[in-house]
Formats: structure tokens, C-alpha cells, sequence
């Protein structure tokens, strides 16, 4: 599914943000999991999961573990947007 994130609206994707336990970006946590970046995006954990695995999305494998930096997934979403 290479590119399916980069078609979808990302003015929805923030206005999603107002819905989550997040009410802005310096609440998130320094590093998101997988569920967290499902959670601020609006989207499924499996899409998420996809979205982890696209060339240009910002995450750091911690042994198993998926992270993605919040400051480097902020800039990703400001790069997004002009698309």
C-alpha cells in the first residue's frame, strides 16, 4: 500500500487530534507508540501499523518495539499537510 496515507486529507487527520485524551502536541508523550499515533490520527491500529511501515514515517525500533519521536511525527504532519 505504498502512498495510501499520502492522498488522505491531513486538515481531517488534526481536526482528529481534538478528539483524542491529547489536546495538543505538547501533551503527547516524547515518544508515541504504534496506538498512540492510531489514536491521534483517527485511524485503526492495523493502518497505523501500515502507515509505521511506509518509507519517510519517522519510527525508532527499541528492540520489538515500534516508537515513533514526537517532534520528528509533528514535522511529518507539517509535510504532510501541504501535499
Amino acid at each position: 500500500m505504498p502512498g495510501y496515507f499520502c492522498c488522505r486529507s491531513f486538515l481531517k487527520i488534526i481536526k482528529e487530534v481534538e478528539k483524542t485524551k491529547y489536546k495538543n502536541y505538547d501533551e503527547m508523550p516524547l515518544m508515541l507508540s504504534v496506538h498512540d499515533v492510531a489514536e491521534v490520527l483517527g485511524i485503526s491500529k492495523s493502518s497505523a501499523y501500515v502507515l509505521a511501515k511506509e518509507k519517510g514515517f519517522p519510527t525508532l525500533k527499541i528492540g520489538a518495539r515500534v516508537v515513533v519521536p514526537r517532534e520528528k511525527f509533528i514535522e511529518w504532519i507539517n509535510k504532510n499537510i501541504s501535499k
